[in-house]
């Protein structure tokens, strides 16, 4: 079985959450759990789970890093964290994969510092899957890095393709450059640049990708910097939030709309599914060497449950044997 540690003290719901979610895991999936964190509240949560599963184990780390803490400052003082310890227990070969719901830079930090990154690789990059007409999209990166090169563009896209064919089936994965129009001659010196890489690359690279085209479903990776990418990840996620709150509305309104509205539901539980962050579970963690998933703040027990199957997903189809394979086909100084 896939070996998994996961924060048990990251979070805007832990431990709960994370608790009920790592239970569901442990119940349904060929994996060994080996939850982190202060002992006495993970063992109170758990407490409501009898019998607690055989293939989950509690690891205590005495202090839990903070969702507002500094991320560097934080990984160096507080040694005994949960996120830290996660990470200890995979660089050990203890865990195959590590999985948190905790502060995101902080969880950056400690995997890129005691994982290190991949042979190739010189910059790591969080890769969220998003809904679109035609399938998953993957968008890398959306907040690991905000002071990249076009190089590191260039590699999140060969990362992004590898990951897209390994896990989710597509052969040759288009690749698209988030940029402010489609024209090559868009955009700043630093796009520009990172175009003519991927142009020029063996990648299925089609152009340029503008902002509404996340969700069309003509491309299948989309390559960003981190600034740029978090920007668009939080704009799409309030829109999501705002148009569902806003039909909520309009559906109560009257009472035909609220006859409508039950002869519509089988459809509109299809559709949440459809745009339900929670359906991918986290964010793998592309370039560094190990098996790490960062996941939303808010998750939901499901969300955790997700996470942990994609982790063991990752693991089990060799994604960063083949990102290595990927990297070293690809000529010296190119890049």
């Amino acid at each position: 079985m896939t070996r998994i540690a996961l924060d048990g003290m990251g979070g805007d719901r832990a431990p709960g959450a994370i608790v009920d979610g790592a239970v569901q895991a442990a119940r349904t999936l060929p994996v060994e759990l080996l939850l982190v964190g202060q002992e006495d509240r993970l063992g109170k949560e758990l407490s409501r789970f009898r019998p607690v599963p055989s293939n989950l184990k509690v690891i205590h780390a005495s202090e839990v890093i903070e969702m507002a803490e500094s991320p560097a400052i934080s990984v160096r003082k507080k040694r005994d964290s949960s996120i830290c310890r996660i990470v200890e227990l995979a660089k050990g070969a203890q865990a195959d994969a590590v999985v948190s719901a905790g502060n995101t830079g902080a969880m950056v930090c400690a995997a890129t510092l005691g994982l290190r990154l991949l042979e190739g690789i010189e910059r790591p990059g969080i890769a969220i899957l998003l809904p679109s007409l035609g399938g998953p999209v993957m968008v890398i990166d959306v907040g690991a890095n905000v002071d990249t090169k076009p190089g590191h563009l260039f590699q999140y896209g060969v990362m992004g393709s590898v990951y897209m064919e390994r896990v989710l089936g597509k052969k040759r994965p288009a690749v698209g450059l988030l940029n402010i129009g489609e024209e090559e001659t868009k955009g700043t010196d630093f796009t520009r640049e990172a175009f003519k890489l991927l142009e020029e690359s063996s990648l299925h690279f089609i152009g340029n990708a503008e902002g509404r085209d996340i969700f069309t479903g003509r491309f299948d990776v989309i390559v960003c910097d981190g600034f740029v990418g978090n920007v668009a990840l939080k704009v799409s996620e309030g829109m999501a939030f705002a148009l569902r709150e806003l039909l909520k509305l309009e559906l109560k309104r009257t009472l035909l709309n609220r006859l409508g509205a039950m002869l519509l539901l089988p459809a509109f539980n299809r559709l949440r599914r459809r745009m339900d962050y929670a359906e991918y579970g986290g964010a793998p963690l592309l370039g560094v060497d190990g098996a790490c998933f960062i996941c939303h703040g808010s998750s939901s027990p499901k969300a955790i449950r997700n996470a942990i199957r994609a982790a063991s997903t990752f693991v089990s189809h060799g994604v960063n044997r083949s990102i290595i394979e990927a990297m070293r086909r690809i000529p010296s100084g190119s890049v």
